[in-house]
């Protein structure tokens, strides 16, 4: 059985002869014939009774012809649902955000959702990311905008590198280190509250490599948190100093309510923030809108 059977036999019903439905589907009235016996052999039943130039439906071809009816439509409906989801009109996208990504792309990921995609459904989740990789690993989420170097390579993982973005100290312009023109030591910063959000093991092994024992975050942090915008409000409103990727600073950096703080040696340390997924799932057409979006809204 198939549903271009099912399209000539719901024609044959409505035209009441062969000849007129061959016509209206531009068949020969041969094939039309063929296709017809062929879906009555398919299911096993009569569903036509010819009588002589007039062709009647039987019981069961009534009943068939009616069935076939809701076939076509759900089958149309869902041919043209496909074709909205693959131009990203419709859908639901589900994703989790780490600190960075979640400071710099939320509210533009959500503005640019309602301007262009309206008929999307769009779900942020914001948290550490050991438990956004747990929430995609139940297919609660559809996918993560994270610092790569706080995920663990595993075979169930699609791991795509988007951005790299450097890292910075930052203090509120008025702060006593930023008082002469000077390069400060990093000693000088170990007078003040260090803000950061959770790093990875490798970041800290790069901050002790660098400055010494004294900057290995554990004991070098005073503040930390997930919320990048909290940590950048407490360090315009105080003497703390932030360590974190430059440009969740650059709003306030361009107002001149953020400075960065230039230290001996420079920070050469950076983000690498990426896209990851579950291998085996099909990838919807929004995951290549998040794709690009991500790559235009991330740099320095």
């Amino acid at each position: 059985m198939e549903l271009r059977q099912l399209k000539h036999l719901i024609c044959l019903a409505e035209c009441g002869s062969f000849s007129r439905a061959a016509e209206q589907l531009h068949l020969t009235q041969s094939a039309l014939s063929r296709s017809i016996q062929a879906l009555e052999a398919s299911l096993g039943v009569p569903l036509v009774d010819r009588l002589g130039k007039r062709n009647e439906l039987t019981p069961l071809g009534r009943w068939v012809t009616e069935r076939a009816r809701r076939v076509l439509f759900e089958a149309n409906d869902l041919q043209e649902g496909l074709q909205h989801l693959s131009q990203a009109d419709l859908g639901t996208l589900r994703v989790g955000l780490g600190s960075g990504p979640g400071a710099l792309l939320m509210t533009p990921l959500l503005q640019h959702m309602a301007r262009h995609h309206p008929g999307v459904k769009v779900s942020v989740s914001r948290g550490s990311t050991e438990l956004q990789l747990q929430l995609l690993r139940e297919r609660q989420l559809d996918a993560l905008v994270v610092d790569l170097r706080r995920v663990a390579p595993a075979e169930d993982l699609r791991i795509q590198v988007l951005a790299e973005l450097q890292a910075a100290f930052i203090a509120r312009s008025g702060h006593p280190l930023l008082a002469s023109a000077q390069v400060q030591p990093f000693a000088a910063l170990l007078a003040y509250p260090l803000a950061t959000t959770p790093l990875s093991d490798e970041v800290a092994r790069l901050l002790v490599d660098l400055y010494g024992e004294s900057a290995n975050p554990e004991q070098m942090a005073s503040l930390r948190c997930e919320d990048v915008g909290a940590l950048l409000d407490t360090v315009a409103q105080t003497d703390a100093v932030f360590l974190g990727i430059r440009a969740a600073a650059r709003q306030g950096m361009v107002a001149g309510t953020l400075a960065e703080v230039p230290v001996s040696p420079p920070l050469q340390a950076s983000a690498r923030f990426g896209l990851v997924t579950l291998r085996g799932r099909t990838e919807s057409p929004l995951m290549g809108l998040l794709r690009d979006f991500v790559r235009r809204h991330l740099h320095d």
